[in-house]
């Protein structure tokens, strides 16, 4: 859903009227991820898809009835001799998508703008959205100092109301949405919680070519990228226009005072003894998801003495990703910079880094199965639930 967040806050400021569809359920498989976003305004502007092309058409058809109607409607799509010629989903799966009115002034329209400032300050948040029993519809912003109470429908359980609030403040630094079910088989409530941690940290030691280049990669993909080198003359703001700041520090220093968890990775581009060994000392100890260092295998022999040399263990030293990247065989910046994030998204989802076509089984094989969710929704309320891991094999 971040991809279409920016769009979508600007079309709450200009107060214009447009429909909201996610996905909310998969079954089997699916091209997109639950939480996936198609927004449409009453011209017909689009931005974001649900599905990879296959339903998007009805979809945004559904989306300029809502805005007539102001009325939430939750559609079905899957394989049946019905829809394989019309909206239907050639994987073979079958996706629920919720299609939900935005309009100025209303609840809605409020809380998109309220989760774009909080992603813009970096705050972990949760986006609740009710998609079936009273209330559906509704979107629930679960950020820090604030409840989704008021937001519920006023005969919702308190007990419920409770439960709810506390998941969805657990889910705010997850990695993956996550159906929630409450209540009993007779008036259940279900709300998908999609979580919105803040931006994983991608830190770029060394201001050269190939880092500009993975910087403008950075970016694009997410990343809240840091450029950090000493000399200015290199590391000119205007040469690195997508970093997010730009600092004139020697790289240990800086390291040592930044914030760094699970989330951020850090990538020594710079052959400088003088920058790379106090760097990757402190980031080899840090609790970095990534760590790795540019340089051929002779480099990186002579780097991993100096280390020892340095009092990092040999654990330590094991974390680091040297020589950096996978081996696509690219050799320009460009390519290099690729080699790199490919190699930081494989360890951050324990990807092997094979080619697709030479592997068996699902393509997303931490999704493939109805493992327990990563919480028991309401469980400490004793409330009546059933959490749910959706099913979901992406093509």
């Amino acid at each position: 859903m971040r991809e279409i967040l920016d769009s979508a806050a600007a079309w709450v400021a200009e107060e214009r009227q447009f429909a909201l569809a996610v996905l909310v359920s998969a079954q089997a498989s699916s091209p997109r991820e639950l939480g996936a976003a198609m927004i449409v305004d009453a011209d017909g502007v689009v931005f974001g898809n649900v599905s990879a092309g296959c339903v998007d058409g009805d979809v945004h058809d559904l989306c300029l009835q809502a805005i007539e109607t102001g009325e939430s409607t939750r559609v079905r799509y899957g394989i049946s001799d019905e829809t394989a010629f019309e909206a239907g989903l050639s994987c073979g799966g079958v996706i629920d998508v919720l299609v939900l009115p935005v309009l100025p002034g209303t609840p809605a329209a409020t809380a998109i703008a309220d989760l774009h400032t909080a992603i813009l300050r970096r705050e972990p948040c949760a986006l609740g959205i009710v998609t079936a029993g009273a209330g559906r519809g509704a979107l629930l912003l679960d950020r820090e100092r604030e409840r989704v109470d008021a937001d519920l429908p006023a005969t919702t359980d308190s007990g419920i109301r409770r439960a709810l609030d506390a998941d969805l403040q657990r889910l705010r630094t997850d990695d993956h949405a996550l159906t929630l079910r409450y209540g009993t088989d007779v008036d259940p409530l279900e709300v998908l919680g999609v979580p919105f941690p803040h931006a994983p940290r991608l830190i770029i030691i060394g201001a050269v070519e190939f880092s500009v280049a993975l910087s403008r990669l950075g970016a694009a993909s997410g990343f809240e990228v840091t450029v950090c080198d000493p000399r200015d003359a290199f590391a000119a703001p205007a040469r690195f226009p997508d970093a997010h700041e730009v600092v004139h520090e020697w790289p240990h220093d800086y390291l040592a005072r930044t914030p760094i968890d699970a989330r951020t990775a850090i990538c020594v581009l710079t052959h400088d003894p003088r920058f790379d060994v106090p760097a990757l000392t402190i980031a080899l100890r840090s609790p970095a998801g990534y760590v790795g260092a540019m340089g051929s295998r002779r480099t990186h022999d002579d780097r991993a003495r100096r280390l020892r040399e340095a009092g990092v263990t040999d654990a330590e030293a094991e974390r680091l990703r040297s020589p950096i990247g996978l081996a696509l065989g690219g050799r320009t910046p460009e390519e290099t910079a690729l080699s790199i994030l490919a190699e930081i998204v494989m360890v951050r989802s324990g990807g092997r880094g094979e080619a697709l076509r030479d592997a068996t089984g699902p393509v997303h094989p931490a999704l493939s199965t109805p493992d327990a969710p990563r919480f028991q929704p309401g469980v400490e309320e004793g409330i009546a639930c059933a959490p749910t891991s959706e099913i979901i094999l992406p093509r």
